[in-house]
C-alpha cells in the first residue's frame, strides 16, 4: 500500500510538481482491479480531501493516463501507464512545446550524468535494432 505523508510535514513543505499525481497513479497501478475514489483516498493516507482526489483523477484522465468506467453513479478508475510512463509523457509534452527540439535534446543529453547517458545510448541502440527486424 502506498502511503502519502499528509502529516504536519505536508503543511511545512511545498509539494513537488506532480507528486500527488504520481502518488494517485501508483495507487491505481497497484490496485488489483478498477477502484473508486474512496479506495484511492484510503490508500493515499494522510487525510487528503475526497474532492482533491477526484480533481487529480480527472486531470490524469484528461492526460490519457487513467481510464474510468461507470459504476452506478460513480466511476471506477484504472491506470493505463505506470508512474514512469507519466514522467515520460511529461517529458514529451515539454519537448513538444519547444521550437528547437534539437537544441533541447542536445542540452538534455549533454547534462546527463555518464551512467544515464550510457543507458540512454543503449536504449536508443536497442530501439534501432528492433526497428530493423
Amino acid at each position: 500500500m502506498t502511503e502519502y505523508d499528509g502529516g504536519a510535514d505536508r503543511q511545512s513543505r511545498r509539494r513537488a510538481q506532480g507528486e500527488l499525481e504520481n502518488a494517485v497513479l501508483d495507487v491505481l497501478y497497484r490496485a488489483p482491479e478498477p477502484v473508486t475514489v474512496a479506495y484511492v483516498q484510503e490508500h493515499l493516507g494522510g487525510g487528503l480531501a475526497y474532492t482533491t482526489v477526484i480533481t487529480i483523477l480527472t486531470r490524469l484522465h484528461a492526460k490519457g493516463v487513467v481510464t474510468r468506467e461507470r459504476a452506478g453513479r460513480a466511476f471506477r478508475w484504472t491506470a493505463v501507464v505506470d508512474p514512469s510512463g507519466l514522467a515520460a509523457l511529461r517529458m514529451r509534452r515539454v519537448l513538444d512545446a519547444e521550437e528547437n527540439r534539437e537544441a533541447v535534446l542536445t542540452s538534455f543529453v549533454t547534462a546527463l550524468p555518464p551512467g544515464d547517458e550510457r543507458l540512454l545510448r543503449g536504449l536508443l541502440a536497442q530501439s534501432a535494432d528492433e526497428g530493423e527486424d
